[in-house]
């Protein structure tokens, strides 16, 4: 077929999906700029993932429904959500911001564990996430994007009992579901959810590398189960208070997750606490809220049951924070804040320790006939880093069917506590192992980008962006000689003349790069509907030092992500696939292979039996493409699972 031919049917299906359009993109309100806007007010590239998109999705956890979103690469350890580090604009795993409803999540422990969110699918609003620096309105590791997860008891809950559930069985003992429930009555609502992804996990078959060394085999299992629960009670027209509780369970095979060791045979159990309390008052032009929250992370690694190794860490995270927004008029909007929170570890590894921080901000926003403005100021004071001042400026211009808009800003992150601390407490430290620097700065950098959204039709939209990120003291792992550690303080013995990945800091880091978004959205009346979701992002990053380390340069290069569901009466098919292109690596140690590109597709279908109950099918990896994210984790094959749904 003559490409004029394929461009006329492309052409003609637009037109078709133009007609009788119900709605425009850009009427979305998010709240991940801290003042509500419409994502074309925001000055910002903003996607946003709804209830009703998430449960069309071949997913089973959070992490492979953040896959879906462009920009987004979830650089996961496993499958069905078992761990992920998460990257945006091509940052480490430690500079994306993770909150449940705007509450800071990030773990204190390591910023692989900030995946671990404690909320079941049925308890999610919607997934917001604002890709480029945030530090001006949430503080330190807003680096690389923020992730808000938006759960349903903090925001509108339908009148009377709903309960919604899905249940799977598949190969390999595999057993995934998850039920929620929410009641609302008179001014009280109730809520909750239970989720649970549960398998022996694949075998994997002994492996001969040489005469000298065989590695043994084992199943990649895993058990997680989350559970939460939510109350909220609405007093008058303008006081509310809200509350949730939940718990996350990870019991997993984690061999190679973190080393490339031919001794490792490492099993990991991560427990999670998380609790929220709001109090809201609202007024006719104003609203104060006051958040309190805690959670208690307890986590017990064993790297190998031949020989004394494991690990226990108990780490604690309090969070408060009071924000005023106050309307001036229907052009200027302010809002202010106070923030502070305590962390804290308790581990045989690392040691005890304890910090404070504390942070004030302040955003202003200006909208006048298609201009909008906003800038934030927010000052920190962390044990780590000491005063910090972060500004942002963001722009946008609105026209009919274009919206430019612009963005610059100043971010900071400081370490954490394996970056400081890991294996300082222990004596007697063997070549190659991860050694943390008490003695590590604050990253800082600045961030710009450029965009431009561009609605075809009132249902689909282009959006391109540009942008840049100049770090300085970026932290990351580098191998480094005996020799050069001793100076550092607070460091358990080490080998003499041996090699550690030793924390440091990188002096100059620059990323750059572009994304492009094509967004399709349209509903054919109450018959059918298509939701379409296509997104390419390039990264390059450079530093000054030609420094080869673990985590900075670990990103795609090239990432694709497509996301499509179709729907048409009673039936749905989904299918959402990705193509990655990096720098390949192996490890002949443990015979493991980091390819140059990959891809890999998923696929379901679902068709509703009742207005109340459906079956749906599923295939994981169709192609089944035999690859990895971290080297020598090995990621799933071909899966297939099929159950029931349903919605009463």
């Amino acid at each position: 077929m003559r490409l004029r031919n394929i461009l006329a049917i492309f052409a003609i299906t637009l037109f078709t999906l133009s007609a009788n359009a119900q709605f425009s993109i850009d009427t979305i309100e998010v709240d991940a700029v801290r003042i509500p806007l419409k994502i074309n007010e925001t000055g910002r590239n903003i996607s946003v993932l709804d209830a009703k998109q998430i449960e069309a999705l071949p997913a089973s956890s959070i992490d492979e429904l953040l896959k879906t979103i462009p920009g987004i690469e979830v650089q996961a350890r496993g499958g069905f959500g078992v761990q992920g580090d998460i990257t945006m604009r091509g940052s480490t795993f430690t500079q994306v911001l993770v909150l449940i409803d705007g509450i800071k999540l990030n773990d204190p422990l390591t910023g692989h564990f900030n995946n671990y969110l404690p909320v079941t699918p049925a308890e999610i609003e919607r997934i917001e996430v604002l890709r480029g620096a945030a530090a001006a309105m949430y503080g330190a590791d807003a680096v690389g994007g923020v992730i808000n997860i938006v759960t349903k008891a903090f925001s509108n809950t339908k009148e009377g009992i709903n309960l919604s559930g899905a249940l799977n069985y598949g190969e390999h003992k595999l057993v995934t579901g998850y039920q929620g429930f929410s009641v609302k009555k008179g001014n009280a609502t109730f809520g909750g959810g239970f989720s649970m992804n549960q398998s022996e996990g694949e075998f994997f078959p002994e492996t001969v590398i040489d005469s000298n060394t065989t590695l043994s085999a084992y199943n990649n299992f895993f058990d997680i189960k989350t559970v939460g629960a939510s109350f909220g009670y609405q007093f008058n027209n303008s006081v509310s208070l809200k509350m949730r509780t939940s718990y996350d369970y990870r019991d997993f095979g984690a061999r190679y997750f973190y080393t490339t060791s031919t001794f490792d045979k490492s099993e990991e159990t991560v427990a999670n606490w998380w609790n929220h309390l709001s109090i809201g008052v609202t007024g006719q032009n104003s609203s104060t809220d006051f958040n309190l929250a805690y959670k208690f992370n307890t986590d017990e690694f064993v790297f190998s049951p031949d020989f004394p190794s494991t690990n226990n860490h108990k780490t604690q995270l309090l969070n408060a924070t009071i924000n005023r927004l106050q309307v001036i008029n229907d052009q200027f909007t302010l809002k202010a804040g106070l923030q502070a929170d305590h962390r804290r570890i308790e581990s045989n590894d690392r040691g005890d320790h304890d910090d404070i921080h504390m942070g004030i901000y302040t955003m202003g926003v200006y909208r006048n006939n298609g201009l909008n403005l906003s800038l934030s100021l927010r000052a920190d004071y962390d044990s780590n880093y000491d005063f910090e001042f972060s500004p942002q400026l963001n722009f946008s211009w609105v026209f009919p069917t274009v919206t430019i808009r612009a963005s610059a800003g100043r971010s900071i992150r400081a370490a954490d506590y394996t970056e400081r601390y890991v294996s300082n407490n222990l004596q007697n430290l063997t070549p190659g192992r991860s050694l943390g620097n008490p003695e590590l700065l604050a990253e800082r950098g600045w961030s710009e980008e450029i965009g431009l959204d561009y609605t075809v039709l009132p249902n689909w939209q282009l959006k391109t962006t540009v942008f840049s990120r100049q770090s300085t003291n970026l932290i990351d792992f580098v191998s480094t000689n005996q020799a050069e550690i001793g100076s550092v303080s607070e460091i358990g013995s080490l080998q003499e003349g041996a090699d550690y990945f030793f924390a440091k800091n990188i002096t100059r880091v620059t990323t750059t790069g572009f994304e492009v978004e094509s967004v399709l959205s349209h509903n054919w009346g109450n018959r059918g509907r298509i939701d379409w979701h296509l997104g390419y992002t390039f990264l390059n990053t450079t530093n000054d030092e030609d420094v080869i380390s673990v985590y900075i340069s670990s990103h795609a290069k090239h990432l694709v992500t497509n996301r499509l569901v179709v729907g048409w009466d009673r039936f749905e098919l989904a299918t959402t696939g990705l193509f990655k292109v990096r720098d390949a690596r192996v490890a002949p140690g443990i015979s493991a292979e980091l390819t140059h590109s990959y891809s890999v597709w998923n696929i379901s279908g679902s068709a509703d039996l009742t207005e109340n109950f459906g079956l749906n099918i599923q295939l994981r990896n169709v192609f089944n493409t035999q690859y990895q994210n971290i080297l020598g984790a090995r990621m799933p094959s071909r899966w297939f699972m099929g159950g029931i749904t349903w919605n009463l």
